[in-house]
This record gives structure tokens, C-alpha cells and sequence, in this order.
């Protein structure tokens, strides 16, 4: 009898065991399901968001109308920092006249609060939105969802614009960026309240940006930027890149020990891509580079000589340049295709800033672009299928100054047709001067910038 009550015993603990793992595994399966459920529809929620407010800088009517959905009790309420308050309807952010929408920029958002129920959700942030001169204008901001067709729609918010706080002023903020080409969604990469440029993606999912004549390698999921030694050379300018194996950096650096009478004196180097003493590669200055050939044996660059701006091409090694191009005016940009058929450029020689691309050994020089914009800095991506480049749009001569209105455009080499990628925004010197797409050729990288 003992035997039979210790056995009974030890089955009912047994069972008991058993339905208390049972029911834990139910509950943690829950619980899990619950979580992923949540963290998709934060996530869905905030790419809306960056949807809404990039395609109505970009004055996409169709696409930002597919944001939102009218309801009888949605309404749009505004106050000013100067106190004045504002009732919109939902049906004019629907469907707003031709001079409300498509005034460029980018918004920035941050410290998101939210409370996602079952079919509806509001959501509380932070936001700086940064017009196409530049200016910072701030608001808090409480939106209001609903999920329409298992999809998330706005249907209201609130928004209050602030001032800056004086001690909180600054002279400049860079905004490294990425723009993704297929789906045209922007996400931002990291605000820094310094000036920085130029950004190439090296395949180990790290960029490397310039700041103050250093260079800095900024992990992409991390966010922490550290500084990459370049020895001696501690006037880089933004033109740097990744050699096509890479484990080698080009750089441009100001070599003030030169010789040379000119004032500026900038000089091609290479180095290990992890860092290390540059070696020379240029014997004369001024020159940019801008390109590696496919082979990773030459650099395709800017350079000035007899007063005149031109594209040569020169051994990795060193030695004798070649030059390719010599028209009177500005050619500058030159990179070299993928396949190693074509170096593509920019060039003043029409009168009009226009991108162009010649063969490798400077034959056929072809104009690409024919508009009313400055083109510059034309990147041909590693599939070979698409360039990107800056347009200011605004005819600035020969040159490619900061702080201009500019946007980024993609051109497909088979078809020749162009769209805009970006609103028009901020930026220009520093926002995409060198090689930035991403090793899938799905990405590029940038800088847009805000100024006080």
C-alpha cells in the first residue's frame, strides 16, 4: 500500500508538473506573439509616418492621400509658437491645393510614444522638420490611427510648434541619411551636431564620412562613428573611397609641405582600409580623386593644371598621369563604370553643368542630362543598372557650393529615364560628392544638412 500511495503521489506531482509547463508555454507563446504583433505594428506605424511626411515634401498627392482616411470625428489641430491655433479638416491634407504640398525638406522624428490597441493607436513625438534654406522649425506631435483593411491609416493629429531654446543653438547639423531606390523610404542614419560628408558604404555595413579633415568610419547599426588613422594626413577633403577588393582607402589630402606656389594643395593617397600611413600617389597638386577602375589598378581624379580643370587617370602605384578630357571649363566626378567601359562625369563644357560619360581611354564623350539643373557627381551602381547624382536646381556655373537647394536624382542606363529620389533639400558641397551606393546597389547614402 505504501508502494501504490508513493506511486500515486509522485504521477500527481508528475501531472501537476507537466500542466504547469504546459500552461507556461501556452502563456510564454502568448506573450511572444503578443510581442511580435506589437513590434510589427510600432514598426508599421512609423515607416506611415516617415511615408506621410516625405511623400508631401516630395508633392506626391496619390501616395500621401493613401496615408490617411477620412472619418466624420477626424480632425488636424495646429498651434503656432506664436499662439495662434489652427483647425484643418482631414479632407484638405487629403486632397490639398497644388501650392500646399511639394515644398521639399526633410522631418526628423523622435522619442515615439505609443499605445497601439486592436484597430486603433495614437502615437506622440518629437519632430525637427528642416526646410530647403536650411531652417529648423520644431513641434510635438500626437497622431491619431486606425487600421483600415488591415492596413494603418492617420485620421487625425495635433501639432504644436516650439522655438528653439537659444542655449541650444548651433551653427550646423548633418543628417547622414540613406535613401532605399526601389521603395523611395528615407531613414536617418545619425544627427550630429557637427559638419559632415561624403559617406562611402564599405560590404562590412559601416560608412566612412569626413569631418575637419579626418576621417571617421560610422557603424550602421551600432550608430558609433570612431576615428580611422590616417597618420600624417589630417587634412582629408571629401573625396575618398573604397578600392573595388576593399582593403584599400583613396584619399585626398592637403599637402602643405608641398612645393607648389598654389594655395590649396591636395594630393591622392592610398592606405589599408582599416588605417595606416598613406602613401603618395599623385607627384602633383591640385588633385581630387574620385574613382578606382574595376581592377583596383587605377584612380580616375580631378585635377588642375595651366590653370584648367580636367580628368585624368593614373597607376595606383603612381607614375604618369594621363589625361582624358580637355575642353576649356570644369570636368570633374569621374568614376568609372563597373564593367570598365565607361567614366562617367561632369562637365561645364556645353556652358551648362551636365552629366556626360567617354569611354576609359577619353573617346566618345556623350552628354547624358540636357536640363535646366547644375549636375554633378554622377555614381554608376555595382549592378551597372543605374547612376545617381546631385542636381542643384539652380544654375551655379562651375560651381558646387554648400548650403543649396539640390535633390538626388537616379538615372536608368538602359532606358536613359530619370525620377527624383529625394525632395529638394538642403545640402550640396559634402552631400554625396564620392561612391555611396550599398554593395546590393538597393541604397545610396547621403548628407542633408539644417544651419543657424
Amino acid at each position: 500500500m505504501k508502494i501504490i500511495s508513493y506511486l500515486q503521489g509522485h504521477l500527481l506531482c508528475t501531472v501537476k508538473h507537466l500542466i504547469q509547463s504546459y500552461f507556461l508555454i501556452i502563456l510564454t507563446t502568448i506573450l511572444s506573439f503578443s510581442m511580435y504583433s506589437q513590434q510589427k505594428d510600432s514598426l508599421a506605424i512609423i515607416k506611415l509616418l516617415e511615408k506621410e511626411g516625405l511623400t508631401w515634401r516630395m508633392g506626391d498627392k496619390e501616395a500621401h492621400a493613401d496615408c490617411w482616411q477620412e472619418r466624420p470625428y477626424g480632425r488636424i489641430l495646429i498651434s503656432t509658437a506664436d499662439g495662434s491655433t489652427m483647425d484643418i479638416p482631414v479632407k484638405t491634407i487629403i486632397d490639398p491645393p497644388s501650392d500646399m504640398i511639394g515644398k521639399g525638406g526633410f522631418a526628423f522624428h523622435s522619442n515615439h510614444k505609443m499605445r497601439i490597441g486592436e484597430n486603433t493607436a495614437w502615437v506622440a513625438h518629437d519632430e525637427v522638420s528642416v526646410d530647403t534654406d536650411g531652417k529648423e522649425t520644431l513641434s510635438h506631435e500626437v497622431r491619431l490611427l486606425e487600421k483600415v483593411d488591415d492596413n494603418w491609416k492617420l485620421v487625425g493629429q495635433s501639432l504644436h510648434f516650439y522655438d528653439h531654446p537659444p542655449e541650444n543653438k548651433i551653427d550646423t547639423t548633418s543628417y547622414i541619411q540613406t535613401v532605399d531606390i526601389e521603395s523611395g523610404r528615407i531613414e536617418t542614419v545619425l544627427s550630429i551636431n557637427e559638419h559632415f560628408e561624403a559617406p562611402n558604404w564599405h560590404p562590412d555595413n559601416y560608412l566612412i564620412v569626413n569631418s575637419g579633415g579626418k576621417l571617421y568610419t560610422l557603424d550602421l547599426q551600432t550608430k558609433k562613428l570612431e576615428l580611422l588613422n590616417t597618420d600624417f594626413a589630417d587634412q582629408c577633403n571629401n573625396d575618398h573611397g573604397i578600392s573595388p577588393d576593399n582593403k584599400w582607402l583613396a584619399i585626398s589630402h592637403n599637402d602643405v609641405t608641398d612645393p607648389s606656389p598654389k594655395a590649396y594643395k591636395s594630393a591622392i593617397y592610398v592606405l589599408p582600409i582599416e588605417g595606416g600611413k598613406p602613401r603618395r600617389v599623385t607627384s602633383e597638386v591640385i588633385s581630387f580623386w574620385h574613382g578606382w577602375s574595376p581592377d583596383g589598378k587605377r584612380l580616375a581624379y580631378c585635377a588642375e593644371r595651366n590653370g584648367n580643370y580636367d580628368i585624368y587617370t593614373i597607376s595606383v602605384n603612381g607614375g604618369k598621369e594621363k589625361r582624358l578630357t580637355s575642353a576649356e571649363g570644369l570636368d570633374d566626378g569621374p568614376e568609372y563604370s563597373p564593367d570598365g567601359k565607361y567614366i562617367y562625369y561632369n562637365s561645364y563644357k556645353s556652358g551648362h553643368m551636365q552629366i556626360w560619360r567617354m569611354r576609359t581611354n577619353g573617346k566618345k564623350q556623350e552628354q547624358l542630362t540636357f536640363d535646366e539643373n547644375s549636375n554633378w557627381f554622377p555614381h554608376p551602381s555595382p549592378d551597372g543598372k543605374w547612376i545617381v547624382y546631385i542636381a542643384y536646381t539652380s544654375d551655379q556655373k562651375q560651381n558646387h557650393l554648400f548650403g543649396k537647394q539640390v535633390k538626388l536624382r537616379l538615372m536608368n542606363l538602359e532606358t536613359k529615364e530619370i525620377k527624383d529620389i529625394t525632395p529638394v533639400f538642403f545640402g550640396g558641397q559634402g552631400t554625396i560628392n564620392v561612391p555611396s551606393w550599398s554593395p546590393d546597389s538597393k541604397k545610396l547614402a547621403f548628407v542633408s544638412y539644417s544651419v543657424n
